[in-house]
């Protein structure tokens, strides 16, 4: 009779409203298989309240502080943007295996540097993209490999999402030295990155962008025409200006459409399945999945766990999730000036590739200005 395994051992580096509302929960709800030992936090006052809440043993200011003392199997980087790099890359060359908030990383390269940290076998880094995790998701995603669906034909991927002019007072929001660019970058990229894990790689991108109603110096408004390698075209909207918000997907295949409509987080009953007429009468749509499981980060965390304990490479890290960073590269340049972006374009040779802005932030900024009345 083999002995239960130990929970994994988890750290939290940053308190902040993502960790609290959606790390440790997620943490809590699989407990007895992981275990919160640490949270990372210099706000003293926060540090102890989340501590005490969620009853976490371990407090400590640094990174590095807590890396040595804890030696965790696994840290949780809730920072904002500016830090994921460096807690993980850290956290890799202390042993540890990474689950990173989105964006990833600011740029490719940042991201590059972070996988040259990983071992040959782990530890590796994955990146929150929960809504591929979904059982909605999941249950496509099947159905496209088996070839039920018919060929990908036409995508449609809308992140309308509405901020407040409030909503950029933190200082690292809409910069993009802290945040890596706008909603192309910190929101639009889970409806991106889920549409790219169903139809695949991307080969070219033509995009505009615009700062027309926020004090950011990134966008507040993107749109750009993606070409798949399967054949498929993709349109996207990313935009923080739309008082009516939704997270709005479809996919034409050539038997059926498949549309996912929900805000910050789905279920089987936020899809539609619609078949294609067939002579005789409509052939019955491959829905719903046996099983209704939300898209969360509990449903990635689990995923990422079975991957720890066989020993492989998690699900959306590595090329996997690096492939939504590249489209995005590859937007920024074609709307600041590129015209229409190839993929193999965006290497270490492109600007692009060091830098969503292209190397001159505030030229960026003046050339996503709407001018009003000119």
């Amino acid at each position: 009779m083999s002995r239960p395994r130990p929970p994994i051992r988890a750290a939290v580096v940053g308190c902040g409203a993502i960790a609290r509302g959606r790390h440790l929960p997620a943490l809590a709800s699989l407990s007895g298989r992981v275990e919160a030992v640490a949270l990372v936090e210099p706000d003293e006052e926060l540090l102890a309240a989340t501590a005490a809440e969620w009853g976490v043993p371990g407090r400590y200011a640094a990174l590095e502080a807590m890396l040595a003392a804890e030696a965790p199997d696994i840290v949780l980087v809730c920072t904002p943007p500016a830090a994921h790099r460096e807690a993980a890359a850290a956290s890799l060359d202390a042993g540890a295996w990474v689950w990173c908030e989105k964006p990833p990383a600011l740029s490719l390269a940042e991201y590059d540097e972070v996988m040259r940290h990983e071992g040959a076998d782990g530890p590796f880094a994955a990146y929150v993209f929960q809504h591929r995790f979904g059982s909605g998701a999941e249950h496509l995603r099947r159905h496209i490999a088996d070839g039920t669906l018919g060929r990908p034909l036409v995508g449609v991927c809308n992140t309308l999402w509405y901020r407040s002019p409030d909503y950029f007072e933190k200082p690292w929001r809409g910069r993009w030295e802290t945040e890596g660019g706008g909603p192309t970058m910190g929101h639009g990229i889970h409806q991106m990155d889920l549409a790219l894990s169903l139809l695949g790689d991307w080969t070219e991108v033509t995009a505009v962008m615009s700062t027309s109603a926020r004090a950011t110096r990134t966008e507040d408004v993107a749109m750009a025409i993606v070409r798949c390698a399967s054949g498929a075209t993709l349109s996207v909207v990313n935009s923080l200006l739309s008082p009516r918000e939704t997270s709005y997907l479809r996919f034409d295949f050539e038997h059926a459409t498949v549309e996912l409509e929900h805000l910050y987080g789905y279920g089987n009953g936020h899809w539609r399945w619609t078949p294609a007429p067939r002579p005789g009468g409509a052939a019955p749509a491959p829905w719903p999945p046996e099983e209704d499981v939300p898209s969360s980060h509990r449903a990635q965390l689990e995923s990422l766990l079975d991957a720890m304990e066989r020993g492989e490479r998690p699900r959306a890290s590595g090329r996997d999730g690096r492939r939504v960073l590249e489209l995005i590269a590859g937007m920024y340049w074609s709307a600041l000036g590129g015209g229409t972006v190839r993929r193999s374009q965006v290497g270490p040779e492109s600007a692009f590739y060091h830098a969503m802005h292209g190397g001159d932030p505030a030229a960026a900024a003046s050339a996503l200005e709407v001018r009003h009345g000119v």
